[in-house]
């Protein structure tokens, strides 16, 4: 098939109408994907099946609505966090702050939640709390402490720290990678609100929390006898993870305009994966290296996948389109209610519904409103709106996002359940406020003089 041909949209099974067919298997999907009966990767990818197969896209077109430069930088940082905490680094920088605070509980939060929310903006979240969160809940067991308050600040401070940088949360991935914004455009843009909520956040933990804890002098002591150098099993590894970061984090603020972010991550992988290797005979190379390709978490890859096969289906159906005019007529084409409109569905469906399908459904909408409002450059406020809205969203339930998702899983394990009803019933309002204060500043940065 031509180029040309490529682009058309194929004729639908039975004459059906695309837009109702695509629309059809984008709500199926989302409702299994909220309710979490089936694996969720399995079912973006029977979905991303159904649209070739109903007819609404053909191969080409398939695989034309995948973005590979999201799924090459989620595929680079995945492998090279995944070598860099066998160094033992993560769990070094977690005892280590224990110890800086002395095992004062009230400190020890304020401390874990700082350290959560910078990994996930230098990392991303997800990832960040897979790595912490067992260091969190041995740190309070220690102190004879409820891990459920460190938990929970452990939630805010993921999403909140992962708002301020494009690799920092899934949703920003999503929305830098369609407008090309760089790494430096997210830090000015929604770096200093994700900075001010962080502050306002710790306050608060601080308040309600914080100050009421009580722990013995004894299990203080107990938890200071930690060496947090025993945690580094491989220095060399260490410094070798660290070099190669240095470099990724570079080459994402000096590269936009020349080499897209995936790349940067992706050579960066093969560049540490090389320095871990080249000592080895090429047995126990393969062996190193089918070990870093493990810690990639290919689920979440293929997940990717069938949701950007998905929402290419409804777009090229025309469904974005209308949904973007509707959007444009309620607000009367009105930039900062647009924006607000955005910011405010965002969090609260994003609290609903997993961050990262709604974004990925919400790009194409967005970008289908540039010719009313001024064109490409104009509607850049709407788009910090949708990373504002969707990443601090996140934090309105258990399930807003996948930093959650996984908060929980380890807690269970451990015999620490978090009640979905429970967390929401202060997380929800507490996302609200998140947002109010979201609001405040982009009234001010962006449409205070319109």
């Amino acid at each position: 098939m031509t180029v040309e041909h490529a682009s058309e949209l194929p004729e639908v099974i039975f004459g059906w109408s695309p837009m109702i067919v695509s629309s059809l298997v984008l709500i199926a999907a989302y409702s299994f994907i909220v309710t979490e009966k089936i694996n969720r990767a399995v079912v973006s990818l029977l979905g991303a099946g159904l649209m070739v197969i109903l007819g609404v896209l053909n191969h080409e077109l398939a695989v034309e609505g995948i973005d590979f430069n999201t799924i090459f930088l989620l595929i680079g940082m995945m492998a090279i966090v995944g070598i860099t905490k066998r160094s033992g680094i993560f769990q070094f920088v977690a005892i280590l702050a224990a110890r800086v605070v002395k095992g004062d509980p009230r400190l020890l939060l304020i401390a874990l939640s700082l350290i959560t929310a910078v990994f996930s903006a230098l990392l991303d979240n997800v990832t960040t709390v897979m790595l912490v969160v067992p260091i969190t809940l041995l740190l309070t067991e220690q102190l004879k402490l409820p891990a459920y308050p460190f938990l929970f600040a452990m939630i805010f401070a993921s999403n909140a720290g992962g708002t301020a940088t494009l690799i920092g949360d899934p949703p920003n991935i999503l929305i830098g990678s369609a407008v090309g914004f760089s790494f430096m455009d997210f830090v000015y843009n929604v770096g200093p609100a994700s900075v001010i909520i962080m502050v306002l956040l710790l306050v608060l933990f601080d308040f309600v929390w914080g100050r009421k804890f009580k722990t013995s002098l004894k299990a203080r002591a107990h938890l200071l006898r930690y060496d947090p150098f025993e945690a580094l099993t491989d220095r060399e590894l260490m410094w070798k993870s660290l070099f190669t970061l240095g470099l990724v984090l570079f080459g994402f603020i000096g590269g936009h305009g020349h080499v897209e972010p995936g790349t940067v991550a992706l050579t960066g992988a093969a560049f540490l994966m090389l320095l871990d290797i080249y000592k080895f005979k090429p047995e126990e190379q393969s062996h190193r290296v089918h070990e870093a390709l493990k810690q990639v978490e290919w689920e979440t890859i293929f997940f990717f996948i069938g949701l950007f096969i998905i929402v290419y289906g409804v777009e090229h159906a025309g469904v974005l389109d209308l949904l973007a005019g509707k959007m444009l007529e309620l607000t009367e084409s009105n930039m900062p209610m647009t924006g607000m409109v955005i910011l405010w569905s965002s969090a609260i469906l994003s609290a609903i519904v997993d961050n990262i399908p709604f974004v990925a459904t919400m790009i194409p909408m967005i970008e289908s409103m540039a010719p009313s409002l001024g064109g490409e450059h104009a509607i850049e406020p709407l788009w910090w709106m949708l990373s504002l809205g969707a990443c601090l969203g996140g934090n309105g339930s258990l399930v807003g996002a996948s930093a959650n998702v996984m908060v929980a899983s380890y807690a269970e394990r451990a015999g620490q359940r978090i009640s979905f009803m429970k967390f929401m019933i202060m997380a929800f309002p507490l996302m609200l406020f998140t947002i109010a204060i979201a609001m405040v500043y982009a009234w001010f940065r962006y449409f205070a003089g319109m």
